[in-house]
Order: C-alpha cells, then structure tokens, then sequence
C-alpha cells in the first residue's frame, strides 16, 4: 500500500529556511505526479505545490511563489519542499500527498490526491 514519510519540520525563525522530505513507498513513484498541502491550526487544508512526475513542471500557489521549491529525486523516491524567507503566516502541518495520475496532468485539488503522509509541524516564530 501506499505509504509516504514527511520529515524535515521544525521550528525556524522568520525569514529562515527549512527543507522538507517526502519518502514513498508501495508504488511506483516515478509514475505519479506529487504534492505538498497544508494546514494551519483551526484552519482548512491549503494546497502548496505540486511537480510533475517527470520533474518537467512544478506549480505553486501564490501565497509561496518565489519562496518555496519543489523537487523530487526518482531515484531516491523521495520528495522535497525548500522553503525559504518564511513567514509567520507559514506555520502549519505539511503533508505530502501522491497525486492519482502521471504524464502532464496534475490537479491543486487535494480531494483528488490519493494518498497522504501523516505530515511535518513547521513552526515559524522569533
């Protein structure tokens, strides 16, 4: 079965950087695109980024365009989030999750995602 391990998370000063990994196992990683989602406390679930499963496109949403970058290593099936100049307001529970298909498609929609780690607390504060 699926199975997806974040690790990474911690407590980072603002404007600090942190990485995020994703590993996966239980299916063939390289055959779907990936994502990351999170959710802040007494918040909803927030769509972050999603990379395709050939590395070819990476997407994000607007609120960490510019500071977040997504990448995954095929080989290695593992994925990452680099998140730099965070903010305050980035203080949530990331979650990796396996998007359902391959090739050019993907969706930001998180209810499509099929499978989903147990998450990563980030914590940003002085």
């Amino acid at each position: 079965q699926v199975q997806l391990v974040e690790s990474g998370g911690g407590l980072v000063q603002p404007g600090g950087s942190l990485t995020l990994s994703c590993a996966g196992s239980g299916f063939t990683f390289s055959s779907y695109y990936m994502n990351w989602v999170r959710q802040a406390p007494g918040k909803g679930l927030e769509w972050v980024s999603s990379i395709l499963s050939d590395e070819s496109k990476t997407y994000y949403a607007d609120s960490v365009k510019g500071r977040f970058t997504i990448s995954r290593d095929n080989a290695k099936n593992t994925l990452y989030l680099l998140m730099n100049r965070l903010r305050s307001e980035d203080s949530a529970k990331y979650y990796c999750a396996k998007g359902p298909t391959g090739g050019s498609t993907w969706s930001a929609n998180y209810l499509e995602y099929d499978g989903w780690g147990q998450g990563t607390q980030v914590t940003v504060s002085s």
